[in-house]
């Protein structure tokens, strides 16, 4: 599952980073989504793009498309 396919409140565990812009790829691993960190999905805008993620202690708004790179496993 891709994290641009999680709802509004739901966890989910990063798996890997299916990137292959080397750009893209470095920009994700430096705002922290790395392998094993949990995100949590706070909102999403209201036409949809981008989402509200909180993850390490703190939010950040990432694009839809940027996100359907990010291979997650949904934490129950």
């Amino acid at each position: 599952m891709n994290l641009s396919e999680i709802s509004n409140g739901e966890k989910a565990e990063v798996i890997k980073l299916e990137v292959d812009d080397k750009r893209l790829k470095r920009h994700l691993l430096d705002m922290g989504l790395t392998r094993g960190v949990v995100v949590t999905v706070k909102s999403t805008a209201p036409m949809g793009d981008p989402m509200q993620i909180m993850l390490r202690d703190y939010e950040l708004c990432v694009s839809k498309s940027d996100l359907s790179k990010v291979k997650v496993k949904v934490i129950k």
